[in-house]
Parts: C-alpha cells; sequence; structure tokens
C-alpha cells in the first residue's frame, strides 16, 4: 500500500483493489481514489457498476485553466456511455455569440481533451433527450448536471446522486460509483408533502419549483397536483428549478411519476407545503422580465416539441430584441426546419451551450426567461439580472409587445 494511502473503510473487489494500488496505471489509481474517497467520506459499503455518465466541468468558464489542465493530464478511455454538459459557447457559431478568440481557443482544447478520453461530445444538460439508451428505470447511473439528475432519478426511475465534475469522470473511466446516497432505497423516500392548489401549465411548474426548492432544500418533495398530468418538459422545468433553489434530485408527482420503493402508507412526510395560485403569480410578479434587453429559452435545453412551440410563436413576424434558444445538437439537426422557421424571425438558435454558462451573457444587463433554474442562476453565474415569464410572455418581450 502506497505510504499515503489510508486503510479502506469501503470493500473493493479484487480487481477494484488492484485498480486502487495502480495495476493499471496512474490515471485510472487516480480515478479509484476519488471514488473511494467519496465512499469513505458518505459510508457506501462498496461500489456499483453505472450505465451511463454526465460529466459537468465542460465550460471554461467555470473550469479555468486548472480544471483543463487536470483533465488533459489523463490518459485512458472511458469504459461506459459518457456525455458533456452544456459548454461555455455554441462550438460551430461562437463568434456570433461575441466570444472572444482566446475563450474560444480554450473551451476547444477541453473539449478535444474530453474527446481523447473518449467521451461523446454532445454537450448538453438533457442528454435523455437524445439518447434513449442512457437510463431506464433502476439503473444506476453517475450523472452532474442538477436538473438531469433530477430527472433521471424522478421521472426516469433511474438512481444517481449528482457527481461532481472530477467524480463523474472517475465513473466514466472505471464504470463504477460509490453506493451511498440516491442509490439506496432508504434515501429515495419522501421528505415533504407538496399539496398544490392551482391549475399549472408551462413556465408555471418553473415558479412552483423555485418555491418549493427554497423551502424543502435537499430534501424529497411528494407533489399531488390537480386537473391535468404535467407534460415531460413541464417535469423537467419542475426539477431544474428545485435542484437550482435548493438542492432537490428526486421528487414524486403522484400518479405520474415512478413511485417510492416502499408502499403507499408506510412513509410519512416531515411537512405539509401548500402552493396555490397567489403564490405562483407572487413569483412573477417579484421577478417580472420588465426592463430586459435580451430574451434566452432552453434552460434545460430545449426539446423538440418545445422548438416547435418556439416556432408556431414566432411565425411571420420579427424579433425586436435579441432572443436566444439553446438547445443540443442533436435537437437542432433532427428538427433543422424548426430551427429554420425560428431564425426567419432573427432569432437565434445556439447549440453546446447556455445562458446560464456562457460568458457571452455577462455583456447583457437584464435577462427574461421562462425558466425557474435561469432565474437562479444567472445572477449568480451568469452576472445579469433575470426576470421569469411564460413562453408567450417571453416572445412577446422579444417581438417588442411588451
Amino acid at each position: 500500500m502506497p505510504k499515503n494511502q489510508k486503510p479502506l473503510a469501503m470493500y473493493l473487489s479484487r480487481e477494484e483493489e488492484g485498480i486502487y494500488q495502480g495495476e493499471k496505471g496512474e490515471t485510472l489509481r487516480r480515478m479509484m481514489e476519488i471514488l473511494v474517497a467519496l465512499g469513505d467520506i458518505y459510508g457506501a459499503e462498496k461500489l456499483v457498476p453505472v450505465r451511463s455518465v454526465q460529466i459537468a466541468g465542460v465550460s471554461y468558464k467555470n473550469i479555468g485553466e486548472a480544471g483543463l489542465e487536470w483533465i488533459s493530464d489523463l490518459q485512458g478511455r472511458v469504459v461506459v456511455p459518457s456525455i458533456l454538459n452544456p459548454a461555455g459557447m455554441d462550438l460551430c457559431r461562437w463568434k456570433e455569440m461575441g466570444i472572444s478568440e482566446d475563450f474560444a481557443r480554450k473551451q476547444q482544447e477541453t473539449i478535444e481533451a474530453y474527446r481523447r478520453l473518449g467521451v461523446t461530445i454532445d454537450c448538453t444538460c438533457t442528454p435523455y433527450q437524445i439518447y434513449d439508451s442512457l437510463a431506464s428505470q433502476g439503473d444506476h447511473l453517475a450523472w452532474s448536471e442538477s436538473s438531469a439528475v433530477s430527472y433521471a432519478n424522478s421521472v426516469i426511475g433511474a438512481r444517481t446522486n449528482r457527481e461532481g465534475g472530477p467524480s463523474a469522470l472517475a465513473a466514466a473511466l472505471v464504470g463504477k460509483t460509490a453506493l451511498y446516497g440516491y442509490h439506496l432505497d432508504e434515501n429515495r423516500l419522501p421528505t415533504s408533502l407538496v399539496e398544490v392548489e392551482a391549475e399549472l401549465r408551462g413556465s408555471d411548474y418553473g415558479a412552483l419549483g423555485f418555491l418549493v426548492g427554497r423551502i424543502v432544500k435537499d430534501g424529497v418533495p411528494f407533489f399531488r397536483m390537480p386537473g391535468r398530468q404535467p407534460a415531460p418538459d413541464e417535469l423537467k422545468a419542475l426539477g431544474a428549478a428545485m435542484a437550482a433553489s435548493g438542492s432537490v434530485a428526486l421528487y414524486y408527482v403522484e400518479n405520474v411519476t415512478p413511485v417510492p420503493p416502499v408502499p403507499p402508507g408506510s412513509w410519512q412526510t416531515e411537512e405539509k407545503i401548500c402552493i396555490g395560485r397567489k403564490e405562483i403569480d407572487e413569483v412573477y410578479s417579484k421577478y417580472s422580465g420588465s426592463g430586459a434587453d435580451v430574451v434566452a429559452l432552453g434552460c434545460p435545453h430545449c426539446s423538440g416539441q418545445e422548438l416547435e412551440a418556439i416556432a408556431r410563436l414566432l411565425a411571420g413576424q420579427k424579433v425586436q430584441k435579441e432572443l436566444w434558444v439553446c438547445t443540443a445538437r442533436k435537437i437542432a439537426e433532427e428538427h433543422a426546419d424548426l430551427v429554420a422557421a425560428i431564425e426567419m424571425s432573427g432569432a437565434r438558435v445556439f447549440c453546446d451551450t447556455c445562458m446560464v454558462v456562457s460568458p457571452a451573457t455577462e455583456s447583457f444587463d437584464k435577462m427574461m426567461v421562462n425558466s425557474g433554474k435561469a432565474l437562479v442562476y444567472l445572477p449568480g453565474l451568469g452576472g445579469v439580472a433575470a426576470g421569469l415569464g411564460s413562453l408567450e410572455e417571453c416572445i412577446d418581450v422579444a417581438l417588442g409587445r411588451r
């Protein structure tokens, strides 16, 4: 055992122990050290194989030179399907975003460092929208981005903690992660009951998530909602907002999402929360889009259905303010007709990035969004004020109607 290694509290198989001792090279030894350290911190009994990995720490704005050097120093290839989080720019149209050549060069170096490790260069926070094969109910994953983690746990019914960039990359290279947190049944029980006393649609789910995340923090809310069932994009918005305003990585919606791992009536929540139309409307009024000089949609990345709705609202009209629409490149390529229709209005559809992780955001004073996640992150990460509105209201602002 190397001098600086402590006795292990977590069980390792003979093969895992060999990796930990450096028998398969320095990179894998370092990766196993990361996984073992996490396992020891959180009391994991062992490692568990993962089906896929989604890696954060992609935007050069966030990782900087130190992060780029760390990734570039690694050797080897990922052993499970692995995909990236959004980068700091559209990898093809970065000049249109106002990105500097220096930043673009560093961002491309970061992408190439991941590519050399065998990571798939699809930079998106919604990997489940482009690859059905990455996750299914019951699968263990090692995903990083907060909204992707929430969707995987809650809507798909897979099992993942919110991994940091290094631990996700370690899981990708080793093919395993530590068995703790949301990988275990006992941590997947509801802690709060949320009674929603209003009919919701569209961005209302982001507003709801914005409120509930601040209340439950890192808890597991169980929602009861009247009326129609939320669509997948609405569930995406709900989870993304709760992950941003709190640290919610798992939630349930009665009769919609996969159920908790124990029968109904065998768990009790610590608190009951009631949210009505009044509370939802107060979010819109407190964080209005008044005075916004740019509108941005696609946080999390737009689905094909959302691109269709945007194209329909813009049809035959010209924007009067900057309008960004962010999506995964594969979604844009699959729906090239919708992208063309949106851009006929003067709006721009950017891929690989979003308003939260790109330095291009810093050139604006106030951004209007239809996302509870962006509402939380833009002031701190983007340095720009944010206002919230429905998709229709956002389009109206872009068209100069408000």
